[in-house]
């Protein structure tokens, strides 16, 4: 194993922990303002987790290993991992009366679900650079996007439950810290299960398309004013773009 994996792999997972102090940030900006800037930061993540899927990480699997059917079946199956996970946060809201107690059982329950997520980008992006450095390098940018919107709205969902602001940074980083895990797993099961990351990025791919399709598209949606639109509409193709350009690097 090339050591230049493992230190590009941990370097780039505990950057993307790091995002999840985030919440400190947020502490003295206006709610107002925070959302009218998040909705262009979300609109750019959903271009560049498109653009890193179509144009870093299925190109090199193609590459790899070709396009087969048994390709088509893991990327479904990376849908249906990130659908179950989020599924199962929302199940256990939805089935909790509106009490503080519930409330702060369900910020325990989305720590939980935070936790699995942050090891799944960990996997992520300890496969990605088992293909090769840019691969991995642009998946981690994708994932520390993603995870800026994400992580400001889990401290927003603990701060809710209950949590002090200060418990509230804390656990976040703490659950933040799986994805090392899971870097770790991802790339220590290459010793063991030859050709392993042939099976995980498929299944990065079916995530990527889904939390940007899901979760990130439906949210620009819920604001219909054509200059916001088109804001929104460059700030995602400029997602895209970062992608394209990093190309360059391979």
């Amino acid at each position: 194993m090339d050591l230049s994996i493992w230190i590009y792999t941990l370097a780039s997972v505990i950057i993307v922990s790091l995002i999840s102090l985030i919440g400190i940030a947020t502490l003295s900006i206006n709610t107002k303002k925070l959302k009218h800037f998040l909705i262009y930061l979300i609109a750019f993540s959903a271009g560049a987790l498109f653009g890193d899927a179509f144009l870093h990480l299925l190109p090199e699997l193609a590459e790899e290993s070709g396009l087969t059917l048994m390709t088509s079946f893991s990327v479904l199956l990376g849908i249906v991992l990130f659908f179950s996970l989020e599924k199962l946060v929302y199940w256990q809201h939805c089935h909790m009366p509106i009490t503080k107690e519930h409330t702060h059982t369900f910020a325990t329950m989305n720590l939980v679900g935070d936790s699995l997520h942050n090891f799944l980008d960990g996997i992520i992006i300890g496969a990605s650079y088992l293909i090769n450095i840019p691969a991995g390098i642009a998946t981690t940018i994708a994932v520390a996007l993603h995870e800026i919107p994400q992580e400001i709205g889990d401290f927003g969902v603990l701060i809710h439950g209950g949590f002090t602001k200060t418990r509230a940074i804390m656990v976040n980083f703490a659950t933040a810290l799986t994805s090392i895990l899971g870097a770790v797993f991802a790339i220590t099961a290459t010793n063991y299960i030859k050709n392993i990351e042939l099976f995980l990025i498929p299944i990065a791919i079916g995530g990527f398309i889904y939390i940007a399709g899901s979760d990130l598209i439906p949210e620009l949606h819920k604001n219909f004013g054509i200059r916001k639109s088109f804001l929104q509409l460059i700030a995602f193709i400029a997602g895209i773009g970062v992608m394209a350009l990093l190309l360059l690097l391979e």
